[in-house]
């Protein structure tokens, strides 16, 4: 018997384990869902795969689960991450979700000179990212950094990681992601701000050696669009699309 109704939790999962329900998730499947003792509910938590799950108690303020049996094993995306610059609220929510969707195992926003941002709410954010993973099936949730100046991320930059950089100013030009010789790395996308990179971050990421400079097409995309674009371009050359 499959379950419809999927639920993130922090607990592990294993044959015979019992999952506490907090208050928020009682709510949700004894009062808006309408489940009661027996239902069957599909339960992951990033680390153990998806497993079937029934309940067992079920009250207003809480409640318990059994797991019965794994479902699916975790799935881990490719070692991917996006970064980018945080904008409007409901943008950069959207941001995150589909990243989380589309196989980005970690989410960094990052501070550039041109950022409008300065401040996130990171476990909002992170939380979006749990829904997303508990909408679209998925069994891993990537973590969502806190917000970091992009200079500082830079100077810290891991040898081997490569790095995606879809430059805005080279809107109209076939700079195309021409790198199946690094299939398997590490990597991540870079995807800037609604003002532009300035030119001296665009100078320095030009100059580093890991950097494979992209164009994003014909037009200049909101950041929105560009982070979707770019992680469906490098799913389908290096990914696991």
């Amino acid at each position: 018997m499959t379950a419809k109704i999927r639920l993130y939790v922090e607990h592990p999962l294993g044959a015979g384990q019992t999952i506490p329900v907090d208050r928020d998730q009682a709510h949700y499947l004894f009062g808006v869902m309408r489940q009661g003792v027996g239902a069957r509910v599909a339960l992951f938590n990033g680390r153990d795969g998806e497993w079937l799950a029934e309940v067992a108690e079920a009250g207003k303020r809480g409640g318990a689960l059994i797991c019965l049996e794994q479902s699916r094993p975790l799935q881990m995306p490719p070692d991917l991450w996006l970064l980018f610059a945080p904008i409007k609220k409901a943008r950069t929510d959207f941001i995150v979700e589909k990243a989380a969707e589309m196989g980005a195992a970690r989410i960094l926003p990052v501070q550039t000179e041109f950022t409008n941002s300065e401040r996130i709410r990171q476990d909002r954010l992170q939380a979006h990212a749990v829904e997303a993973a508990e909408q679209c099936g998925g069994t891993f949730v990537p973590e969502v950094a806190d917000l970091q100046k992009l200079s500082r991320l830079l100077d810290h930059w891991p040898e081997v990681r490569q790095l995606m950089f879809c430059d805005e100013a080279e809107v109209g030009n076939a700079l195309q992601l021409a790198a199946a010789s690094h299939k398997g790395a590490p990597w991540a996308i870079l995807i800037g701000p609604e003002g532009g990179f300035s030119e001296a971050e665009r100078k320095r990421l030009h100059a580093m050696a890991q950097s494979h400079v992209v164009s994003l097409g014909p037009r200049i995309l909101r950041a929105d669009t560009a982070a979707v674009a770019a992680m469906t371009l490098w799913q389908q050359a290096l990914g696991d699309w």
